[in-house]
């Protein structure tokens, strides 16, 4: 009998996209991370980043169990568009700002585990923001990495996105450092549209009313003119027949 040498069967490793939690605990926090989403995706339009919220982020490879699931996090030097899930070894980074929208069910996880653990893997910067003020007075906390060690943000502004951040009711609002210029969520957006959609109809309307009225102008110019010249013909045909008018 010929001898046979043992097959080894290896398993891939599976790593999920998901467990079956509710992405936010209300309306107030979902609609924070899907609007923070929003700004900072259109922010990075063209650059080599991602925003990704609520999705697995992978930093132990070989332990699919070892993840956290940040509401929105922003990583640099990697390629745009969406993702399952966030490897950090098949992407060679780590996020460089995070998101959290916390609330008293959150807070100790948010406050310990996730900061212990955003420090550990270099984060630049960790944001809280609690939409509801439960146990944030202020609502907005921030901490920025400074040798390896997170310290409190006191100026409102994140290094990494060259953003200014301020409260605005329920929201995160995002102004550029650069311009000052806001960085309109989708409302926003849709409200600016209209308006310049406004605007531009009624400029069309004024350019249209102010064709319509030179080219009323213009006939009735032009309608002088013609009966002006007829009545000139008409004198010349009286001369040539009775001579000058008498005066």
């Amino acid at each position: 009998m010929t001898a046979t040498s043992p097959i080894t069967q290896t398993t891939p490793i599976v790593y999920p996209s998901a467990d079956g939690e509710p992405v936010a605990e209300t309306y107030d926090h979902l609609y924070a991370i899907l609007t923070t989403l929003e700004v900072l995706k259109q922010y990075l339009v063209g650059r080599q980043a991602t925003v990704l919220a609520n999705q697995f982020l992978y930093y132990a490879q070989g332990f699919p169990k070892v993840r956290t699931a940040p509401d929105v996090m922003v990583i640099f030097d990697v390629a745009p568009g969406g993702r399952d899930n966030y490897k950090t070894w098949e992407e060679g980074q780590v996020p460089v700002v995070i998101f959290e929208m916390t609330s008293p069910g959150t807070k100790d996880q948010d406050k310990t585990f996730k900061k212990t653990l955003y420090e550990q893997l270099g984060v630049q910067e960790y944001w809280l923001f609690d939409p509801k003020g439960e146990w944030i007075a202020e609502k907005l906390q921030g901490y920025r990495l400074r040798e390896d060690t997170y310290t409190p943000i006191t100026d409102s502004r994140s290094e990494p996105l060259k953003l200014r951040l301020a409260v605005e009711g329920k929201l995160i609002g995002f102004y550029r450092e650069d311009t000052g210029e806001k960085l309109l969520i989708p409302d926003e957006l849709v409200a600016a549209l209209n308006q310049e959609t406004q605007a531009r109809l009624l400029a069309q309307t004024q350019a249209e009313q102010e064709r319509q009225r030179a080219e009323q102008e213009r006939q009735q110019r032009e309608l002088a003119q013609q009966q002006l010249a007829e009545m000139e013909a008409m004198l010349a045909r009286y001369r040539e027949r009775f001579g000058e008018l008498p005066e």
